[in-house]
């Protein structure tokens, strides 16, 4: 597919540090707040284009834009415009950033459309009103059952057959820079004990992405593959917090709750599936066959590198993982089919977790409770303390980032840090 924006050998007359996420390829959108007031915005460089400003001063005339669209608190009037439209708004802003074009450059209001990133507040991005979490990256899920199984046995006997998952907690969906307190919790420490009351004592990160529905279908329909991306807007960087001890306790037999629902954080631009176009590639073979509705065609897996760093109170960070968005197996086309083919009901704003994204390497895992294998294998770091899990005070960062042609589009950080518990 081609598509204007996307073109690498654009330059913008907006300053672009090297190595930003956020180029002129990009053009992610967000919720920004400035002097008490949310609108929408999309990063370019280390500035962030206000189009509300831009729609009321006419630079988006004759493309039949509702009024007010940008002065909203969340994206999810915008989402629900379609993506055609979006990637209307998203040529013409690539348009009026490029180099050699004055329409906005010598603007009267130019002053007060770009904004520094460093003088406003990102939020919230969308309303969210549902969250699933899968679990599809082999890596993960095998080193998961290794540890609580056996390797002959690690993944489940449904595990190649249908992209697991759950349905989670929307509420406690948070923005990067939004601090968490250590959740409370039954544990079952000792097998031959009764359970026990308290801070959870093995607080872990998920390394993870995120993509976010826009359109609907009606309860009763289904999604196909091939019809699946028409409805992925976009893409966030997701750390989806876990409480091990917990929910080691509680999941059997209906799966995770008070152990995954106290928090999941996300980064705030949501890089749209267009601006990830040119980082597609052939996903793994998936053996046994899948079932026709699952099967699809062409690309749907995304070559995007992922990273985590702990970094302790009043101490430099440390990057513990590496990974890539490429190791999942199930793609999101396949996500959204299985989600929707019983007949569920999708909305514009909902959020779906890959699940933990692992490589095939120690370097890569995405999660403590595979670094230091369960707590067997610590993690030094700079301060010379030692992590087998999460300590109160440490702040967890992930950053994610394609790179192609010379081109880098990334999705910023989420970063959270960790407070005790209440």
């Amino acid at each position: 597919m081609e598509i204007a924006a996307n073109n690498p050998k654009l330059k913008s007359w907006v300053d672009v540090p090297a190595n930003s996420d956020f180029p002129i390829q990009n053009l992610p959108f967000g919720i920004f707040k400035k002097e008490g007031i949310k609108r929408v915005g999309v990063a370019i460089g280390n500035k962030v284009l206000d189009l509300a400003g831009l729609h009321n001063h006419g630079l988006f005339d004759g493309m039949g834009l509702p009024e007010g669209i940008f002065d909203k608190e969340f994206l999810n009037d915008f989402m629900n415009l379609g993506k055609p439209t979006a990637r209307k708004v998203r040529d013409r802003v690539s348009e009026l950033l490029q180099e050699g074009n004055e329409e906005l450059k010598n603007h009267y209001a130019l002053q007060s459309v770009l904004n520094d990133m460093d003088k406003i507040k990102m939020c919230l991005p969308v309303r969210v009103g549902d969250y699933t979490d899968f679990y599809s990256s082999e890596q993960h899920a095998f080193n998961v059952g290794s540890m609580f199984r056996d390797p002959d046995n690690a993944l489940m006997p449904n595990w190649k057959h249908i992209p697991v998952g759950y349905h989670g907690r929307a509420s406690s969906i948070i923005e990067s820079g939004v601090p968490i307190h250590r959740p409370k919790g039954q544990q079952k420490p000792n097998e031959d004990e009764p359970p026990v009351f308290g801070p959870c004592k093995l607080l872990d990160f998920e390394l993870e992405m995120a993509f976010i529905t826009c359109g609907q279908n009606q309860l009763g329909d289904s999604i196909t593959t091939e019809e699946a991306e028409d409805h992925i807007f976009g893409m966030v960087l997701f750390n989806d917090w876990s409480a091990r001890d917990i929910q080691k306790w509680e999941y059997v037999p209906l799966g995770p709750f008070l152990a995954k629902n106290f928090a999941s954080s996300i980064s705030p631009w949501i890089v749209t599936l267009d601006a990830l176009e040119p980082f597609r590639i052939p996903g793994p073979k998936q053996d046994p066959e899948v079932l026709p509705y699952l099967k699809y065609e062409g690309n749907k897996h995304f070559d995007i590198d992922l990273e985590v760093a702990i970094q302790p109170e009043e101490s430099e960070e440390k990057v513990v993982g590496n990974s890539n968005f490429k190791y999942m197996y199930w793609n999101m086309a396949q996500q959204l089919a299985h989600q929707t083919v019983n007949g569920c009901n999708i909305k514009t704003g909902d959020m779906y977790g890959s699940g933990t994204i692992s490589g095939p390497e120690p370097s890569q895992f995405g999660s403590m409770l595979e670094i230091s294998w369960k707590g067997t294998k610590p993690v030094s770091m700079p301060d010379g303390s030692e992590r087998k899990f999460i300590q109160d005070g440490d702040t967890v960062i992930m950053r994610g980032h394609a790179e192609k042609d010379g081109v880098r589009i990334g999705f910023g950080e989420v970063s959270t840090k960790v407070l005790p518990a209440k």
